[in-house]
């Protein structure tokens, strides 16, 4: 299944936090956490822990980010973590890696896997895209009982 939507950063926040032992490099390592939120069929918000070496002005280099979402898929209710990473030079996105996490489905998006994408159109819109897959075999704790 795939779900599409849309998203707007509404924070970002640099931690202040850096590497230890420190590392001269020619880009600086750095950390901030990000609040984004979805619309369309991924609805909802995320918390994000950003890493990157990146150069603001230039916009080159690379991030990681590890992202936990919660709300809708498809209307199916709950949260799940996905990381991503992508290279850029400026004005491009190379490189890129895109995968939900194993096993931290909750609600109606337990037993979630697969993988998606992200993309920034020409007028600045941020796209994204779950390609996913749910494994109902497993029950969840509230099926337990």
């Amino acid at each position: 299944m795939r779900a599409t939507a849309t998203f707007t950063v509404q924070a970002f926040a640099p931690t202040g936090l850096t590497p230890e032992p420190a590392v001269p490099t020619g880009l600086p390592v750095s950390v901030a956490t990000m609040e984004k939120h979805f619309e369309g069929a991924a609805a909802g918000r995320s918390a994000t822990l950003f890493t990157s070496a990146f150069d603001h002005e230039t916009g080159v280099g690379t991030y990681v980010a590890m992202e936990s979402f919660e709300g809708s898929l498809d209307g199916r209710e709950g949260a799940f973590n996905f990381v991503h990473s992508a290279t850029t030079s400026g004005s491009d996105r190379t490189a890129e890696f895109f995968h939900i996490v194993p096993s931290s489905g909750t609600g109606d998006l337990a037993g979630i896997s697969g993988a998606g994408g992200m993309a920034v159109d020409a007028d600045g819109t941020h796209r994204i895209w779950f390609d996913y897959q749910l494994d109902r075999q497993r029950p969840t704790r509230t099926e337990k009982g």
